[in-house]
C-alpha cells in the first residue's frame, strides 16, 4: 500500500473507533432500559451479545490501527 492509502486507512480506522464507541454506549443504554422496565430476561440481555461482538471487533481494529501507524512511522523515517 502507498503512504496515501495507509493515511486514508488510518483515518477510516479512527472514524470506526468513534462509531464503535457510540454503538457500545447505545447498546449499554438499551440493556439498562430493558432491564429496568422489563426485568432480567433473555430478550433484555440479548444486546449484551451485540456489545461483546462490537467490543471484540474494536480490539481487532485497534491492533490494525497500531500496525498502520507503525508502518507510516517507518516510511516517514526513510
Amino acid at each position: 500500500m502507498s503512504t496515501d492509502e495507509l493515511s486514508q486507512k488510518l483515518k477510516s480506522l479512527k472514524n470506526s473507533k468513534i462509531t464503535e464507541a457510540a454503538l457500545i454506549g447505545f447498546t449499554i443504554g438499551v440493556v439498562v432500559y430493558s432491564v429496568t422496565t422489563h426485568g432480567l430476561s433473555f430478550p433484555s440481555l440479548f444486546p449484551l451479545l451485540v456489545l461483546y461482538l462490537v467490543y471484540r471487533n474494536s480490539k481487532n481494529t485497534e491492533a490494525l490501527r497500531k500496525e498502520v501507524e507503525v508502518e507510516l512511522e517507518k516510511r516517514s523515517r526513510q
